[in-house]
């Protein structure tokens, strides 16, 4: 790209290798090719390059105004020489904004480069759904009724009164944009006219006066995937409000919310459980069953002389992976539970073992107990 040298006063037609009856969309792609060629950026150091990507820059300027090329076609480089329309300052300083907006629009707002997309495009919504844990764990199918702007039915979308269609600005030439020198800068700002549509409508609809849409209520149906956690947040591109005048619609966002459970905790993909455990069954040990979330009764081993506050982990019985495969573990934390209703036998038996007790059933409190017995020795010896 750097070899040879380049002379800016080559012909506009020539420098986007296009003919003289090519048509906007021709030389737009033409433009775009050579601009990505050419772009500094991937030819750092080149002088060559960067004269020609100015000149290209400066021709595409020409030949995308209807009014430039006519003027061009007519005199040539001469048109915009010496106060002619539109300096070579501000046409170099134009066109490196039309690179944004033509080559990485698509990237940006998928408009093509549109000016005029941000303009029209409608806003997107939020919807705060709520779902108990079951429906996260197995997924939902949910019916949302939004109030919301939708496409004008009358007219279609476009805003003009059935009949009739909206003409282009004459004021910005059908860009929504207008140009505005200002010493050695160029300032861009909102058509006023248009308020940056490009268009201008005549007769305006009278269902939505122009607006191109109108309020309605809609009924979406969602389908909530397996494993969502609260905050999770669901995407669907389109289904926003409807852009003015036909313009693009934006999305709508659904954030899920989960409800209180009254058994299970989650974090992340674990399932978190408090489990009261009988002061026999965690001194003898047994099985407790536990219902899961996946509706299947999960046999959890109590070991004998269990103490409370003991977790016990049951693989694969948890939250299942969003987008993914498997499921996180459910863990059941021991409580063990004091009897507080005896019968006389019960009491009898208890009183009983209580005889036989000889410190080592339960060495924990046996171990403060002897610890506090010499602290209070210690003290009363000093």
């Amino acid at each position: 790209m750097c070899a040879g040298d380049f002379m800016l006063d080559t012909d506009y037609y020539e420098l986007l290798q296009v003919e003289r009856t090519a048509d906007e969309k021709t030389i737009k792609t033409a433009y775009r090719r050579l601009a990505m060629e050419c772009h500094p950026d991937r030819n750092p150091g080149c002088k060559v390059s960067e004269e020609k990507f100015k000149a290209i820059s400066e021709a595409y300027d020409c030949l995308k105004d209807p009014q430039k090329r006519s003027a061009y076609d007519r005199f040539g480089h001469a048109a915009f020489r010496n106060g002619g329309m539109g300096g070579g300052g501000a046409q170099d300083f134009g066109s490196f904004s039309d690179i944004f907006e033509n080559i990485f629009g698509e990237f940006m707002n998928g408009a093509a480069g549109d000016p005029r997309a941000n303009v029209l495009r409608g806003s997107d919504l939020r919807y705060d759904l709520q779902i108990t844990l079951e429906d996260a764990f197995h997924g939902k199918d949910v019916e949302l009724r939004i109030d919301t702007s939708v496409c004008c039915d009358p007219c279609s979308g476009s805003g003009a009164k059935p009949g009739t269609s909206a003409r282009s600005c004459t004021y910005c030439a059908g860009r929504g944009k207008v140009r505005a020198q200002q010493g050695f800068f160029v300032v861009e700002r909102t058509c006023p006219t248009c308020r940056g549509a490009g268009e201008v409508i005549a007769e305006p609809c009278d269902y939505c006066r122009g607006e191109g849409r109108s309020e309605k209520q809609r009924m979406l149906h969602v389908r909530v995937p397996a494993g969502v956690d609260e905050g999770t947040r669901i995407r669907l591109s389109g289904e926003g409000e409807a852009g003015a005048r036909g313009g693009p619609p934006g999305d709508l966002y659904i954030f899920v919310h989960l409800a209180r459970h009254a058994v299970f905790q989650r974090e992340g993909t674990t399932l978190f459980a408090r489990c009261p455990v009988s002061i026999t069954t965690a001194a003898l040990g047994g099985v407790i069953e536990v219902p899961g979330l996946d509706r299947q009764r999960h046999e959890i081993k109590i070991p004998a002389g269990i103490q409370s506050g003991k977790q016990l982990r049951q693989r694969g019985a948890g939250m299942p992976i969003l987008n993914g495969r498997g499921h996180g573990d459910m863990v059941i934390e021991v409580e063990v539970e004091t009897p507080t209703r005896l019968s006389a036998r019960q009491k009898e038996l208890l009183e009983e073992f209580r005889k036989t007790e000889t410190g080592d059933e339960c060495p924990a409190s046996t171990g403060f107990f002897t610890k506090l017995k010499t602290m209070w020795e210690g003290l009363a010896d000093g």
